[in-house]
């Protein structure tokens, strides 16, 4: 077994290596970019390397400074967790080259399957059924248009050199269909470095389950069962449990063995997951390989009782496979969510930001990049952590990890836990029965349910816990310690104006005692329970917390997140003239299509932000002229920045 090894990820994936690295003797060094200087995922390493600046090119993804920091460091032997670097054929062969051991496939199998039209070739002559469409893989747009026009519609445009669901995009009409491709090429550069896409018919709300494999490289090849991941949106998992749920015997039987048949035509070494699709008729098709540990595999640790990350570690110091197939079992049900730093009320914008306050679910499995606090930097995957249950069953896995959700806090930064806790209880899909398309077409579980809560926590938080002689709060009070402009005779306390997520609120203070306060917003009469802190509570059904943000407060309901912020007067509620293209959250500039003096009409794109691997437009509120651009193509910034100037046409 390794003496010590180079742990080349970040975050949450950096963190769970090194545990089973601790559990084994094993020492690791850990690497990080500037961003990431105090990051969680250097505790406990013998030494730590600088790469380089915030951006993945700069630090995560430079194979040259990864491999120079593993040789000078000492180390055996190279992990390279998930994502940035973990597919590729060259920094495995750079690893290999500098005579150190890269934990993961061969060079050259990651390399075959790395290309999504290569692997689709090679499965296809070893007899696995594929999903139609062509085998050509292309970076010109012209080219990959004629692909698409080629095949009936819908069809999926693909990243050759991508996984997890990055970059992909569905194409159902041919409108647009241009910028479409055009988005794919710029994303799937960004990402992986290789611009090149594949087009695969798409198969109308398939289910997308996928098997676990490891194989010693010398032909012995094992599964470790299956996993569903069927919820998704825009193609990236959000929900993957084991077993898959409903999933008939012989079906089951089809998919295992069809993965250790393509498996076996490769001589497979080390971890790798063989993705399908599987049709209402319970066919399936081979999507992709997966080389490289999976973000849910502790749903596959959970129900085998195994680790796969000694597995990974014995494999590759040439140990054989920890057991045979015969000895490997299923027990029980284990489903994971994904804690992203995302807005799901404004189509899943990027939210990265500080954590002010972070507390996870006791009892279940937290795989996450921070603990107590911490930085969520806008240059990596948005993913902050993942909550993973297990149970004698399905039904009491689902429960489990719903109540952890309910007992999850992230204050700071707007996450999508209260998304999640919706899905959870969706009837559909506690029953099993979704496709892949399902959370796209379920849009109503991204809208918040807890608004009118907010409003009412957000007033409490700026009412006095405990009332003072001479306070303004106090019925016929005379001027005192503060304005009078935030009290109103129409309620027996006041009212107060301020903000929530930027939009003017008003709420009236009816009655308060010690524990709670009486409030009235929008005709509705709410009682906000304080409990000794005075910063958590309900609201009715609702449970919140909250804590202290720049100028106001951090507030959190059923896992929605919410800003709050006061307003001095009343007047300033008309007063929010929205004129300026402002960047809504952190990221680089990916384009900026104008200049000045060009005309603009509503919607027109003034920019595109892309931050987290996603892309986002701001676009025109109305027609105008472009005064200025204030940022260029390339250059970061900072949520709330100016990006451009556009001068609106007067209102007729």
């Amino acid at each position: 077994m390794w003496k010590r090894i180079l742990i080349a990820n970040r975050g949450e994936i950096a963190r769970r290596i090194a545990r089973t690295c601790r559990r084994l003797g094993i020492e690791y060094v850990a690497v990080h970019s500037e961003a990431d200087a105090a990051a969680a995922h250097l505790d406990g390493a013998v030494e730590t390397v600088c790469l380089g600046p915030g951006p993945a090119g700069d630090s995560y993804l430079h194979v040259a400074r990864l491999v120079e920091a593993a040789v000078r460091t000492q180390c055996q032997a190279v992990h390279p967790g998930y994502g940035f670097l973990s597919e590729n054929s060259e920094f495995a062969a750079a690893v290999e080259r500098a005579g150190l051991v890269f934990i993961g496939p061969a060079p050259e199998t990651i390399a075959m399957l790395g290309d999504k039209a290569r692997a689709k070739a090679l499965m296809r002559a070893a007899g696995v059924p594929v999903v139609p469409g062509t085998d050509e893989a292309s970076d010109d747009p012209g080219q990959i248009e004629a692909l698409v026009r080629a095949i009936d519609l819908p069809v999926l445009l693909k990243p050759s050199a991508g996984g997890g669901g990055k970059g992909m995009r569905v194409i159902a009409r041919h409108d647009g269909l241009a910028q479409a491709i055009e988005s794919a090429i710029r994303v799937a550069r960004s990402s992986f470095g290789d611009g090149r896409m594949i087009v695969e018919r798409y198969i109308d709300e398939p289910r997308h389950i996928e098997v676990q494999i490891f194989g010693d490289g010398r032909g012995d090849v094992v599964h470790l069962f299956e996993r569903e991941c069927s919820l998704q949106r825009r193609h990236q998992k959000v929900v993957e449990e084991a077993p898959a749920p409903g999933l008939p015997a012989e079906a089951r039987l089809r998919l295992l063995e069809a993965a250790l048949q393509g498996a076996r035509s490769l001589n497979y070494r080390n971890a790798g997951t063989f993705e399908f699709i599987v049709g209402r008729d319970l066919q399936c098709y081979f999507l992709e390989v997966n080389t490289r540990l999976q973000v849910e595999h502790p749903v596959t640790e959970a129900v085998t009782g195994l680790d796969l990350v000694e597995w990974q570690l014995r494999v590759a110091a040439g140990e054989p496979l920890p057991l045979a197939q015969s000895a490997i079992a299923c027990r029980g049900h284990a489903i994971e969510a994904r804690v992203y730093a995302e807005d799901p009320a404004h189509d899943f914008r990027p939210s990265p930001g500080t954590v002010a306050r972070a507390r996870w679910p006791a009892g279940l499995r937290v795989d996450t990049a921070l603990d107590g606090s911490g930085e969520v930097p806008p240059f990596y995957d948005p993913m902050v952590a993942k909550i993973i249950a297990h149970a004698g069953d399905r039904q009491a896995a689902l429960h489990a990890l719903r109540a952890g959700l309910g007992d999850t806090v992230l204050l700071g930064i707007t996450t999508n836990v209260g998304y999640l806790a919706r899905v959870l209880d969706d009837p559909a899909v506690r029953s099993g029965h979704v496709h892949t398309r399902y959370l796209d077409e379920r849009k109503d579980l991204q809208s918040p349910r807890s608004r009118e809560a907010a409003v009412a926590v957000g007033a409490a938080l700026h009412f006095p816990a405990a009332a003072r002689p001479g306070s303004p709060w106090l019925p016929g009070a005379g001027q005192g310690t503060m304005d009078r402009h935030c009290l109103d005779a129409g309620t027996p306390l006041g009212r107060m104006h301020f903000e929530l997520d930027q939009e003017p609120v008003a709420a009236g203070f009816v009655a308060a005692d010690g524990p709670g306060v009486d409030v009235e917003a929008a005709g509705k009469a709410s009682r906000v329970l304080r409990d000794a802190s005075g910063l958590g509570g309900r609201v009715g059904p609702h449970g919140w917390e909250a804590c202290p943000a720049e100028s106001g407060w951090h507030v959190l309901v059923d896992g929605d997140h919410y800003t709050v912020r006061p307003r001095s007067t009343r007047e300033q509620d008309g007063a929010r003239p929205d004129r300026l293209a402002i960047a809504p959250m952190s990221g680089v500039i990916a384009a900026l299509p104008l200049r000045p003096g060009d005309r603009v009409l509503p919607g027109d794109t003034l920019a595109i932000i892309e931050a987290m691997k996603m892309e986002h437009a701001i676009a025109a509120h109305g027609a105008g002229t472009v005064r200025a651009l204030r940022h260029a193509p390339g250059e970061s910034v900072r949520e709330g920045d100016l990006i451009v100037e556009v001068d609106y046409d007067a209102a007729p």
